[in-house]
């Protein structure tokens, strides 16, 4: 039988915060046994003001790794339209190097057209070129973290000519997130490339995508018992809702976040431990045995040790 257990990673916001509050928010979730630890690759915020102060991801991860020692480090997900894969490469190897083999590789198509119009980065004709290059981008990363030659194909986004890197990451096979559930082209490239899949949304929907992934890698003559699974939710705990939701509404006004912009999302989760664990339970049963929170400055101590000293014993009970 395979492993029914609960496995958390958290997310820090990178906006609205000090280096000072993510260092020690980092520690902490190394101290209480998270398996992952992720941060933004965005360079404006995304919540509300996007000028407020926000730190750049891959930097952060490589400071994370020497202030850490078991939790595994990546972006959720790396913005592929910022920097040439080859040297996404470099820096996940890099990483995985400085953090004694705990570097995931995240990756997705992007999506903030401002921040790439400030920065004048190339934001493509839409989302169809860009998971267009994201698939070429993912296909060489992964050859060239392999220790293979890579030459591109004319007619590509990219130009790459005998690629090769050293040294390896001390990994066997650095593992690759890809973020998104397109299903055209984003779970296409899920099910050709990716160990891990991130992905958030209603049970129902989850469960549709899971079924054209299911799809797809059938067509490309992939198990899909290969790829972890990992819901994508935003918790803050307390003993009742109404306090959770305090806390998170004095959370967003830190975040400068009106929480009329938030009147879509539903993957802000606050509650008491059981009835967090009662909203978990039907996704751990369709396959998303791995729950990353992302988790807003001020960063919530309660709400860190709750959720995995009591949402996950619960969940993991049945």
């Amino acid at each position: 039988m395979p492993d029914r257990d609960l496995k958390l990673g958290i997310l820090l916001w990178s906006q609205a915060a000090t280096w000072p509050e993510m260092l020690d928010a980092a520690k902490r979730v190394d101290r209480l046994g998270y398996a992952h630890l992720w941060t933004w690759d965005h360079l404006y915020a995304i919540f509300g003001d996007p000028y407020q102060p926000i730190v750049e991801g891959w930097t952060a991860l490589a400071a994370w790794a020497m202030a850490t020692e078991r939790t595994r480090l990546g972006l959720l997900v790396g913005a592929n339209t910022f920097r040439n894969p080859g040297l996404v490469a470099k820096t996940a190897a890099t990483l995985d190097q400085i953090s004694g083999g705990r570097a995931i590789l995240g990756i997705g198509g992007a999506w903030m057209d401002l921040e790439h119009q400030a920065h004048g980065i190339d934001f493509g004709t839409g989302f169809g070129q860009r998971l267009d290059w994201l698939e070429e981008s993912v296909d060489a990363m992964e050859a060239v973290l392999a220790g293979k030659s890579v030459t591109s194909a004319p007619g590509g986004r990219y130009a790459f000519n005998d690629l090769r890197h050293a040294p390896a990451p001390i990994q066997h096979r650095l593992p690759i997130m890809i973020g998104g559930s397109g299903e055209k082209k984003t779970l296409r490239t899920v099910a050709r490339h990716a160990d891990l899949w991130n992905a958030m949304g209603p049970v129902d929907l989850m469960a549709h995508k899971v079924d054209v992934l299911r799809e797809h890698c059938a067509a490309v003559g992939r198990d899909i018992s290969e790829i972890e699974f990992t819901l994508g939710v935003k918790v803050t705990i307390r003993d009742t809702k109404a306090e959770a939701e305090r806390v998170w509404r004095e959370a967003m006004a830190h975040n400068r976040t009106p929480l009329s912009d938030l009147e879509d999302d539903d993957t802000f989760w606050n509650g008491s431990p059981e009835e967090l664990a009662d909203r978990l339970r039907p996704y751990v049963e369709l396959g998303f045995r791995t729950v990353i929170s992302e988790q807003p400055a001020p960063y919530d101590v309660e709400t860190l040790e709750r959720f995995i000293g009591e949402v996950k014993p619960l969940v993991d009970a049945g």
